[in-house]
């Protein structure tokens, strides 16, 4: 079983958890940078020719220029050697919290690229895997307490990853030294905080005793994400949550209206436009208020076990990545997103970077959606942002249309999801918007289209009437 199937279904649990209430409102101090704020995975070994933190370092001042807000780094920890996958071994299999991959470089090098993203005024987060160790990691002979066992009293990894230990947070000694761990990185390489995998598999309690103690050693606020889908989760402790029920969907309306070409003849549930506004209304009435939901249409999850997202998603796929700024929450753009890559990235090998210049059309396309997250203050994540309203644009299950409003400024979204171009009639609440100017070209919207075909889209920014 891929690492994403477990994490879907455990994302997809949320959509059917509505009897017990809504939780509480959130209690986590979101930093305020990141209320507009778009993260960035880094995927460093398939980076760069070299894979190193000193190559990546001349990558900083377009990806400023790109607009991204916080850098997340995916695992920069040694890989165990015991049971390793392929030739270079999964990220998530760490043998050492508090040691750099030298596969990447010296934790010199690391904290020169925190530094120079700092001077550019972004954020930097690590991945940070404290459901299991690789199976060598220096815990396993000093501290073979910390982890779990099986019936036959044997070190075991879950699911099928057989490269990793599950660690015992039943264990208080354990908990101790995960902490110190963190906040070893948080003291000496000046990080702002943690995406934190597979969360959901690591006690509630911790998360939220580990939260107010890492801010503390940061001396600064954090912003915490994690790999996982229950509400619970950003009540006191994470910031955001992967909307992973949302990826799925995006999956299932794309491959009803024939647009996904990757694994075609595995079985996915009929879904249409409309299904994602459900989705949406019950996300808002589950979830607390404030809280924060990543969305996205790649990971690396997502790209290495699923295919890209042209293949899962086909010619939807520039839409619905316009769909993941729109909705509440933050936009995640991967590694090569911007390039418009087209092929999947090996997971346990080097692989061929993308190619970052010359720029595409790809590039300004994300450049604009990014400005348009930092530009409108509907578009920001929690109780900061603006409300949905669905508008109704046709009778069509396969249209989604909406809009997001806060005091003056509004912003308009509809796409077509479906296998057929449909009319595009919006209602008067939308023909008396004023000063609308498209959120990609810049251009004005004097005249509206009157049909939409499949996958077609139109965004565009307004001042909301009197």
């Amino acid at each position: 079983m891929k690492r994403i199937l477990v994490a879907i279904i455990a994302g997809l649990s949320t959509i059917f958890c509505f009897s017990h209430g809504r939780p509480a409102p959130s209690t986590v101090q979101h930093p305020e940078w990141s209320r507009s704020a778009v993260i960035y995975e880094v995927n460093l070994r398939q980076y760069t020719d070299d894979g190193t933190f000193r190559a990546f370092l001349k990558e900083l001042p377009r990806l400023k220029e790109l607009g991204v807000d916080i850098l997340w780094f995916m695992p920069v920890h040694p890989i165990s050697k015991v049971n390793r996958k392929g030739v270079l071994g999964s990220y998530y299999a760490a043998s050492d919290y508090k040691k750099i991959n030298p596969e990447f470089g010296s934790i010199s090098d690391f904290k020169d690229v925190v530094d120079e993203a700092h001077s550019l005024g972004m954020k930097v987060i690590i991945d940070w895997v404290p459901n299991h160790t690789g199976c060598d990691h220096i815990w396993v002979e000093s501290h073979p307490e910390y982890y779990a066992r099986d019936e036959k009293g044997n070190m075991y990894g879950p699911y099928d990853w057989d490269d990793v230990y599950k660690l015992d947070y039943n264990n208080p000694g354990l908990r101790i030294a995960m902490t110190d761990a963190m906040e070893f990185w948080l003291r000496e390489t000046d990080i702002d905080g943690f995406r934190c995998d597979v969360a959901g598999q690591v006690p509630i309690d911790f998360w939220n005793t580990v939260r107010p103690q890492l801010e503390l050693a940061a001396e600064k606020p954090i912003f915490m994400l994690a790999e996982d889908a229950q509400p619970i989760m950003t009540e006191h402790a994470f910031d955001a949550d992967y909307n992973w029920p949302m990826s799925a969907l995006l999956n299932q309306v794309a491959h009803t209206a024939g647009q996904r070409t990757f694994a075609v003849k595995s079985e996915m549930p009929e879904k249409h436009a409309a299904d994602i506004d459900s989705l949406m209304r019950r996300q808002a009435a589950t979830f607390p208020a404030d809280s924060y939901l990543m969305n996205m249409t790649t990971n690396h999850d997502m790209n290495s076990w699923e295919g890209t997202e042209f293949e899962r998603l086909g010619k939807f796929a520039p839409a619905l990545a316009v769909l993941t700024y729109m909705m509440p929450g933050m936009p995640l753009i991967y590694t090569g997103q911007e390039t418009g890559l087209k092929r999947a990235f090996e997971f346990f090998q080097k692989d061929a970077p993308p190619q970052w210049e010359p720029r595409n059309d790809y590039f300004t396309f994300y450049q604009r959606l990014n400005t348009l997250k930092h530009t409108r203050q509907e578009l920001a994540a929690g109780i900061a942002g603006g409300s949905v309203h669905p508008v109704k644009v046709n009778n069509s299950n396969d249209m989604i249309a909406f809009k997001r409003e806060l005091g003056k400024q509004g912003t308009f979204f509809a796409a077509n999801l479906g296998a057929a171009t449909l009319p595009f009639t919006p209602c008067k609440c939308v023909t008396v918007l004023t000063d609308r100017i498209d959120a990609i070209t810049g251009n004005p919207v004097d005249i509206f289209p009157t049909q939409l075909a499949p996958g077609q889209f139109i965004v565009f920014t307004y001042n909301v009437p009197e």
